[in-house]
């Protein structure tokens, strides 16, 4: 069995399942849930403790979102929108990123446009007390971290009933954290109570500008201890059958995208109190993602302060896990976490080393080619053996021809007097097949390769090669591997093989340039390595060289 056309086999097959499951995300039809006319913000439903978590919540029409006096704040990584309507995060721009499709505007995170809003709110649920729709009195304009200032506060003041409520979001500098505090007097004779909530609202579609070809989870997603990390598909919530945890001590939940995360968490002294999660499609599209928190009591004349913590930002891990227990699961690798972690880790210890990304993607891939040399020998001498017998099989089945009983049983016999394998040649590349694939979803999750540059016309490893030199070379370095691999006996398998770099050419055409990059050291290596052990192989009298 011939190394390459196995490799060539699983890398095709792994390529097609990626545009398949990419294919299928893009032109999935958008589930939309209409709300009938009229509707108002003041008459769509609050979620409710023990109720939330039921039938989905309609919500206001896209863009029928009520605008009223807005605070700008802007800090070193982050510029916030807020508006005095129920205080809501309307806008949120990382200007150390750029937007996907046009890399002249920064990225933003949240935004206010119709068909695709996504808010950051909170608010309590309970007769009296304000919500997301309640209008805060704020003082407009633009707020900013002042030179050796490192934290920043915006308040907000609502009366609603006999509670007097101020909402306070503060700012942190080189922080993608806010903090989101809410006091609450009670200036009345009875006392009050009132459930905290703190949501998502966004829209179901992919971010603009991400490739069809390159498949990536949006949607919500939440941990607790019990139930680990789980991922919500909007699709799913819409038809109700969500299937994730409803209540627990512990946990967070948010919205995931490409490279991109915002989740609600607890603050660290807040300790264990039960909470309840829930997702809900609010209609034309949109869904949103929050937790409910234990029943706030107020008695006359006093004053309680509740507290939560909103990240809003980049998918950075090391970061990520020192905020929250399992936050750093949204950059998800499925299954082959166990592998694809440590790759990560070794990745970003070499680029500390060399301070650049495709550098270290270059050294990361000498050194797995170097921990495979010793299965790749193997495969190799196994492979030369089997081309030593390719004589003798090919006239056996001349002699059996359509009679494949008798001939299994030739051929069997054939190999257990030259002691040969005939799966020595594949089995090694097996065993290297996860950790192939896992370093793919490496390449293709980590954001600090985003706008990182390599060298001369790659700028950005994350993005595809704008003129297509990679993809090129790496089909030229497929050619040079077929020529050093035998011809296939099949004249149809033959021009298969030779099509073969042409079709993954063009893939890769669409592929984020480190994936490329990986992809063609791995060949060169590959005929460098190849070639080596053939000419070793041909010395020591196992076979010729596969070129030959």
């Amino acid at each position: 069995m011939d190394l390459q056309r196995i490799v060539a086999f699983v890398v095709f097959s792994f390529s097609l399942l990626m545009l398949w499951q990419a294919w299928q995300d893009y032109n999935h039809p958008q589930l939309v849930q209409t709300v009938p006319s009229g509707t108002s913000p003041a008459s769509v439903a609050l979620p409710t403790p023990g109720q939330a978590l039921q039938a989905p919540q309609e919500a206001p029409a896209s863009g029928h979102v009520a605008v009223g006096a807005r605070a700008v704040v802007k800090t070193d990584v982050m510029t916030a929108t807020i508006d005095a309507n129920g205080g809501d995060i309307r806008e949120l721009i990382l200007p150390a990123y750029r937007q996907n499709d046009d890399k002249t505007q920064p990225l933003k995170l949240f935004e206010e446009r119709t068909g695709r809003n996504y808010f950051a709110q909170s608010g309590f649920i309970g007769d009296g007390l304000v919500n997301h729709k309640t209008v805060f009195e704020l003082v407009p304009g633009e707020y900013a971290l002042a030179p050796g200032q490192d934290t920043l506060k915006l308040s907000m003041r609502a009366v609603s009933g006999n509670a007097e409520v101020v909402k306070t979001y503060t700012f942190m500098r080189g922080s993608y954290v806010i903090g989101i505090d809410y006091t609450v007097r009670n200036a009345g004779a009875a006392p009050l109570q009132g459930f905290p909530y703190y949501q998502l609202a966004r829209h179901g579609q992919a971010p603009e500008g991400e490739s069809a070809f390159v498949y990536t989870f949006t949607g919500p997603a939440m941990y607790t201890d019990a139930g680990k990390f789980q991922k919500i598909n909007f699709e799913d919530v819409a038809k109700g059958k969500v299937d994730h945890v409803k209540e627990a001590p512990d946990g967070w939940i948010g919205m995931i995208q490409h490279h991109f995360v915002a989740a609600w968490l607890m603050p660290e002294q807040a300790g264990d109190s039960k909470r309840e999660f829930y997702t809900r499609a609010l209609g034309n599209g949109e869904y949103s993602a929050g937790l409910i928190l234990p029943a706030m009591q107020v008695t006359p004349g006093a004053t309680v302060t509740t507290a939560m913590r909103l990240y809003a930002g980049p998918q950075e891990q090391e970061k990520l896990k020192e905020l929250a227990p399992g936050l750093e699961h949204v950059v998800d690798y499925g299954w082959l976490t166990v592998l694809a972690y440590p790759l990560f880790v070794l990745l970003n210890w070499l680029e500390n080393l060399a301070h650049n990304w495709g550098v270290a993607i270059i050294l990361l891939t000498v050194l797995i080619k170097l921990a495979f040399y010793p299965l790749s020998a193997a495969s190799y001498k196994s492979m030369a053996q089997m081309r030593k017998l390719a004589p003798r099989l090919q006239h056996l089945k001349e002699r059996y021809g359509d009679d494949r009983q008798k001939l299994h049983e030739a051929m069997m016999k054939i190999y257990q007097e030259e002691k040969i394998n005939p799966l020595g040649g594949c089995l090694p590349i097996v065993v290297q097949i996860p950790v192939f694939i896992a370093l793919y979803w490496v390449l293709l999750s980590a954001v600090e390769l985003r706008q990182a540059p390599f060298a001369l016309w790659i700028t950005d490893l994350s993005e595809p090669d704008p003129y297509y030199i990679l993809p090129i070379v790496m089909a030229a370095t497929m050619f040079i591997q077929q020529k050093l691999s035998p011809t296939p006996p099949d004249p149809v398998q033959a021009k298969v093989m030779m099509i073969m770099p042409i079709a993954f050419s063009i893939f890769f055409f669409f592929f984020p340039a480190g994936l490329v990059l990986y992809w063609l050291v791995n060949n060169v290596l590959s005929i460098l390595q190849q070639w080596r052990i053939n000419h070793v192989i041909e010395r020591a009298g196992h076979g010729k060289p596969a070129a030959k």
